[in-house]
């Protein structure tokens, strides 16, 4: 158990950006999935900004690695240009 005022509050931060940091990641994997679910290659070909535009963002926010975002990114481009 916590002993100081301020390590008690490092836990509640911790804890309210803990959630914060994962509906934003959950919400880039669910958006990278739809997109890799998707066979029309125009449908995809216009989801591929917004998708990237949201990993960017979130590199950016250090919620994912950088190159994780630029790996992701990667192969979202080769699977579109396979469609």
């Amino acid at each position: 158990m916590a002993n100081h005022k301020s390590s008690e509050k490092r836990i509640r931060q911790t804890k309210t950006k803990t959630l914060h940091n994962k509906y934003y990641a959950k919400t880039m994997r669910n958006a990278v999935r739809k997109l890799r679910a998707t066979t029309d290659k125009a449908e995809a070909t216009e989801m591929l900004p917004k998708v990237q535009k949201m990993l960017d963002k979130l590199a950016k926010q250090n919620i994912i690695h950088k190159n994780k975002a630029a790996n992701i990114k990667s192969g979202l481009a080769l699977y579109i240009n396979s469609l």
